[in-house]
């Protein structure tokens, strides 16, 4: 088959670090493309200052990998969809989950698949977890998700606004492979945003789920860590103490099993994600799971703020 000529809409930190690689390195996709109307694309890629302008004038696309920030994803994304072009829907998919929803209505009318892709859904460690857990009783989770905002999202200013997510923006991902490993749905019962007071967006949360089966779920995010960062999942079961660290890269077995601790090697989030867009793609199908963005939603809906400091980067 000929390869999916694929373009990539906003060309930042992400789409250069770990999209345009993951395109580069699987033969079933051609980068013809990028989009950005602030930045001069990549040496000997044909480079558009507007999506209009790139469907107007070439080159043509099969596909798009859309990395805006939600906050102006959701016109991009439909105006690609009418053009029967398949798209890629960096995560969070969309700034509200009413978007989302009425981009897979229209990607199912227009016949063109639609992937809200979860990055840390193919960190190297979640497969093996997803599948030791199928068979265990889960008694208690415990998520630890601290990071630097300085250090990993500096001066990206959206990111604190209304619909930016605030430090669920990198929680979102724990999310993403907590409700993908469990064996059984979970859903909110407490929660707690810490906004500073010069934010729309909280730089920490405190987070108490329940699975259908009443096992309770811990959630602690913070942007404010300073030293070691913390990205795990401790999964307490019948069978001892499942660990996934590094966001998903370092999956612990308890001690006695099989596996023991495996480090499961070279990042390839992003690869596994293109290779699932080029299957869906192939197959006629989407790929539309709202569920850490729904989790996420019903934190802002029911949690409660308190106020902190103003953050200043």
């Amino acid at each position: 088959m000929d390869p999916i000529r694929i373009a990539i809409v906003g060309i930042g930190k992400i789409a250069r670090d770990q999209h345009v690689p993951a395109i580069r390195g699987n033969g079933a996709f051609s980068l013809a493309a990028t989009v950005s109307p602030h930045d001069a694309g990549l040496e000997g890629v044909p480079h558009h200052a507007s999506l209009d302008d790139l469907l107007a004038h070439g080159p043509a696309v099969d596909a798009i990998a859309l990395c805006t920030p939600p906050q102006v994803r959701y016109d991009l994304a439909s105006q690609a969809l009418a053009k029967g072009v398949h798209l890629f829907l960096e995560k969070p998919p969309g700034a509200t989950l009413a978007e989302v929803e009425a981009l897979q209505t229209q990607a199912d009318k227009v016949g063109v698949s639609l992937f809200a892709a979860w990055h840390s859904r193919f960190a190297a460690g979640v497969a093996p977890a997803r599948a030791w857990l199928a068979e265990r009783r889960i008694d208690k989770v415990s998520i630890v998700w601290r990071e630097d905002v300085r250090v990993w999202h500096p001066g990206q200013a959206w990111i604190w606004q209304p619909g930016g997510l605030g430090v669920f923006d990198p929680g979102i991902n724990a999310l993403s492979i907590v409700t993908h490993i469990l064996p059984r749905p979970f859903f909110l019962k407490d929660a707690t945003l810490v906004l500073p007071e010069n934010r729309a967006a909280p730089i920490a949360a405190d987070l108490a789920f329940r699975d259908t089966a009443g096992a309770p779920i811990h959630m602690d995010l913070d942007w404010r860590q300073t030293g070691p960062q913390s990205w795990d999942i401790f999964v307490d079961t019948d069978a001892g103490t499942l660990k996934l660290s590094h966001g998903g890269a370092v999956l612990t077995l308890p001690t006695g099993t099989d596996h023991g601790k495996t480090d499961w090697g070279e990042d390839v989030e992003y690869a596994g994600l293109y290779a699932r867009f080029a299957a869906l793609i192939r197959g006629g199908r989407s790929d539309v799971d709202t569920s850490p963005l729904r989790l996420v939603a019903d934190a802002f809906l029911r949690g409660r703020r308190e106020t902190t400091d103003a953050f200043h980067d």
